[in-house]
């Protein structure tokens, strides 16, 4: 096992968004985590990576609670981390070159032409060779997503966070993002952790699914399994239904 997330507790204000969250997330695995929008997902990927701490519970990786690390450690650690943001975050001012060799540059003591080798090895790894030069606003949504993957992965991480990754492409460039993920995971021999509510890119590339819904995990299963559930919130999700009660799912 590599994470294990006990009863994690996050209000903001007066409002609660996790109430009680158990999930373990074992090591080389894709585990996705639905839910709609404003559920806690974000949030609930900001405790993983110590940019929030719980209010109560903890967070386990290989035994070691993070929660309690200091700064310099929890720096250490979010090194075994890429992460890939929502909208990319590239900076507009870098080229994809400085882009990709960001963490690289700024986290390790490598040759530059080390550097350069490694932000072209990635850059082709996620079919986008040859643009280095190019700035963030000449590519288009699809192709930024992969410039922030090639990011992630340049650091060699254990760990792949992608937070909403088919968000805001059309559908065959989010299938082309979902054959990368599958692709990154057999390669780099990645534990990878998908926030989504789309369910074609969860069953896609999940060995595993876990539900957030009114601040719990109310399912966690197989792409098989969650198909069959009996679980009325679960069904009215993935059916895409308006039907019926909604419970307090968006914070």
């Amino acid at each position: 096992m590599y994470i294990e997330i006990k009863d994690v507790h996050k209000r903001f204000n007066s409002l609660p968004v996790l109430k009680g969250v158990n999930l373990k997330i074992l090591k080389g695995e894709t585990i996705a985590i639905i839910g709609r929008s404003g559920c806690g997902k974000s949030v609930l990927l900001k405790h993983l990576i110590g940019i929030l701490k719980p209010d109560a519970g903890a967070i386990m990786v290989d035994g070691v609670d993070i929660t309690g690390l200091k700064e310099k450690e929890l720096n250490e650690y979010r090194k075994r981390f890429g992460m890939l943001f929502q909208g990319a975050a590239l900076f507009d001012s870098l080229s994809i070159r400085d882009n990709v060799a960001f963490g690289l540059e700024e986290h390790l003591s490598l040759p530059r032409e080390e550097v350069n080798c490694r932000v072209r090895e990635y850059l082709g790894m996620v079919g986008l060779g040859g643009i280095g030069d190019k700035k963030p606003a000449e590519l288009s949504g699809g192709m930024r997503k992969r410039v922030g993957l090639a990011r992630a992965i340049a650091m060699h991480p254990e760990f792949i966070l992608y937070d909403e990754p088919t968000t805001g492409i059309d559908p065959i460039m989010g299938d082309i993002i979902n054959d990368l993920i599958l692709k990154l995971h057999d390669r780099l021999k990645v534990t990878s952790i998908v926030v989504t509510h789309d369910m074609v890119n969860a069953y896609k590339v999940a060995d595993r699914i876990a539900m957030l819904y009114t601040g719990k995990i109310i399912f966690n299963g197989t792409p098989e399994e969650i198909k069959k559930t009996d679980n009325h919130a679960v069904r009215q999700f993935i059916a895409g239904s308006a039907e019926g009660p909604i419970g307090h799912g968006d914070v």
